[in-house]
């Protein structure tokens, strides 16, 4: 029997998760969640089960309420690179969920490093 899309994406979010917390123990999560309208990330310390730092689109000083382009996402990534060196974080590993590494994903990444975020 074929799984549902909702279904694979679940299995392949473990799974990129399960691998990532083998590799990175210790460091932050940078977690992205990317949806038709809107892209937010957040810097997650799993050790203590505490968000660090967040960005959004829905966020209206940002001034990208609705927009979901490369972009927008290249502006998220540069605001949590920001909003994690006032928190004290340098290094982070990229949990890309169950989400290709591919467009917006992809730009909030090339954007957090090229702001100065180890990823």
């Amino acid at each position: 029997m074929a799984y549902s899309k909702r279904k694979l994406f679940l299995k392949r979010r473990l799974r990129v998760r399960n691998k990532l917390r083998k590799v990175n123990a210790g460091r932050p999560r940078l977690s992205v969640h990317r949806s038709n309208k809107n892209i937010s990330v957040q810097l997650i310390d799993d050790v203590n089960g505490v968000t660090l730092a967040a960005a959004s689109t829905l966020e209206k000083d940002l001034g990208l309420v609705g927009k979901c382009s490369v972009e927008a996402a290249t502006k998220i990534g540069a605001t949590i690179a920001e909003r994690a060196k006032k928190a004290g974080v340098t290094e982070a590993y990229f949990d890309r969920g169950g989400f290709l590494f591919h467009g917006r994903v992809k730009a909030v990444a090339d954007a957090a490093r090229d702001a100065g975020l180890k990823i």
